[in-house]
């Protein structure tokens, strides 16, 4: 899809951005006929938490930061990556001529989407220049945006624009479960590159059915937050990993992969064994994922009928299945340190009965979000920052376009 800048965003900081990016491809020998501008969002979970891996139903938002990226072509055979606060990147188009990147890195990255992207079209050597506004570890998928960035720009580059915003985003998926080497859903890559406000529902999570919502923030009277509780992911592999290998077991016990495979009356008739074979978290983590799922439509249904009140009330329901049940606040064993169940109780707090706030994401760490009236957003900020330090609340809106060609 092809927008006009003004069409995307009205920042004048988004300008400067993309104006120094233009600036940077220019200065590698480019005449400004030969650019191409490119975007593609971050995004926030709406509702559905921990839900896709068990191929349930969710609801996310894309909102208003975003990775730039600004190519030319080139007759060099290769492909170069400028990626601001990355190492630069170069690749050659010829995969035989190129060593395997290493794992986790803007590079494996660059080299997955080109090897994928490479046989669906005429593929030329392309110097690309980037910048993003999503910050890693902010809780808004940084690195979907990213690969779906890149992925928009071979698509216009190589593939004529053939491919649609789900085929990006199975494209950024790939990417990052073979080449950059971390197991994801489509969740982050899909609510990126189809944008606005989204349904999905991933009962076949390889073609999950995506319907588009309207959620217009400011007219209901609320601001978004996304509130970073200041700890770090680092050293919480184990945490994350035990929700889908604990629910695994469960659903081994029923010969099955995953949740959806197992009909909640089941689940329940087989209570006392499941505590016995798989123990109590996993069972209380599964009541979280059947309650979200049954919570989401209702959810969407509030949406459709702008009814925010009955929003708002399946908001605060979900934040609190996440903390009771699916248990993705505090680390086990954490006692001193408790910094995402502080961020809650502070929101909370400040709310005063109000709006509402729920754990955001994988959880443990990272960020929290908050749906805060109008009239009070400005005292929640200063407040939630006073305890969490200066810019941990960001105020974000949602962003009706996904990864988008800017025409300028």
């Amino acid at each position: 899809m092809k927008y006009s800048f003004e069409e995307i965003t009205r920042r004048a900081e988004d300008r400067a951005r993309l104006t120094g990016l233009r600036d940077q491809v220019l200065a590698l020998g480019h005449r400004p006929e030969e650019l191409r501008c490119f975007t593609a969002p971050g995004r926030t979970e709406l509702g559905g938490n921990h839900t896709d891996h068990q191929h349930g139903l969710v609801l996310a938002a894309a909102v208003d930061v975003d990775t730039l990226a600004v190519a030319a072509p080139n007759a060099d055979g290769v492909l170069r990556l400028h990626s601001q606060g990355f190492p630069p990147c170069e690749i050659w188009l010829d995969p035989a001529k190129n060593s395997p990147a290493p794992k986790e890195s803007a590079l494996s990255l660059l080299q997955g989407l080109a090897e994928l992207c490479a046989p669906l079209g005429e593929p030329v050597g392309l110097d690309i220049c980037a910048a993003s506004t999503v910050l890693p570890g902010g809780g808004l998928s940084s690195s979907a945006s990213f690969e779906v960035v890149l992925a928009e720009v071979f698509n216009a580059l190589w593939c004529g624009d053939r491919l649609t915003p789900l085929e990006l985003a199975k494209l950024g998926q790939r990417a990052e479960n073979e080449y950059f080497g971390k197991p994801c859903g489509l969740l982050d890559q899909a609510a990126s590159a189809v944008g606005g406000a989204t349904f999905m529902d991933f009962t076949d999570p390889a073609a999950p059915r995506v319907e588009k919502l309207e959620l217009d923030l400011d007219a209901a009277g609320y601001a978004l937050y996304i509130i970073n509780c200041g700890a770090s992911h680092a050293d919480l592999t184990g945490e994350y990993a035990a929700i889908p290998g604990e629910l695994r077991q469960l659903c081994a016990v029923f010969g099955k992969q995953v949740l959806a495979q197992v009909p909640e009356a089941e689940f329940l008739a087989r209570l006392p064994e499941l505590r016995q074979r798989c123990g109590d978290r996993a069972v209380l983590r599964a009541m979280h994922i059947y309650a979200e799922n049954r919570r989401v439509p209702r959810m969407r249904e509030a949406l459709r009928a702008g009814d925010f009140d009955a929003w708002l009330a399946l908001v605060r329901e979900s934040g609190l299945s996440s903390w009771r049940l699916l248990q993705n606040v505090t680390p086990a064993g954490a006692a001193a340190e408790q910094p995402m169940a502080l961020t809650l109780a502070l929101c909370e707090r400040l709310l005063e009965g109000e709006g509402a706030c729920r754990v955001h994401g994988g959880g443990f760490a990272g960020t929290a979000q908050a749906y805060v009236p109008l009239d009070r957003a400005e005292a929640f900020r200063r407040g939630v920052e006073a305890v969490l330090g200066e810019g941990a609340c960001q105020r974000r809106s949602v962003r009706a376009v996904g990864a988008a060609e800017i025409l300028l």
